[in-house]
């Protein structure tokens, strides 16, 4: 199974922290909110939408590039490899 860099670097304990600290704050702004709530969903569902869009269109692209993506991959993997190395903090959550 070949390693995802972006799945790695989201499982960092300081990057999963940071992500969960931030949907925390995004979900009591909209319950403490209701108009705030109303726009959020606007929002959401336009980014839905345009994701699914976008990737409809760039499927092709992406297929033809799969070689180079995966040598990006296996280099972006073996430079978080030194990261997580050098810096020990990657491995702690933002409080700590």
């Amino acid at each position: 199974v070949q390693e995802n860099v972006l799945q790695r670097v989201l499982q960092l304990p300081v990057v999963s922290s940071t992500c969960e600290s931030l949907q925390r704050t995004y979900t009591s702004t909209k319950e403490a909110h209701p108009l705030m709530a109303s726009v959020c969903e606007v929002y959401e569902r336009g980014v839905q939408g345009a994701g699914a869009l976008a990737m409809w269109g760039v499927e092709p692209v992406v297929r033809k590039l799969e070689p180079q993506f995966a040598v990006a991959n296996n280099l972006a993997c073996r430079g978080l490899d030194h990261l997580e190395e050098k810096i020990p903090a990657l491995q702690y959550p933002v409080d700590k």
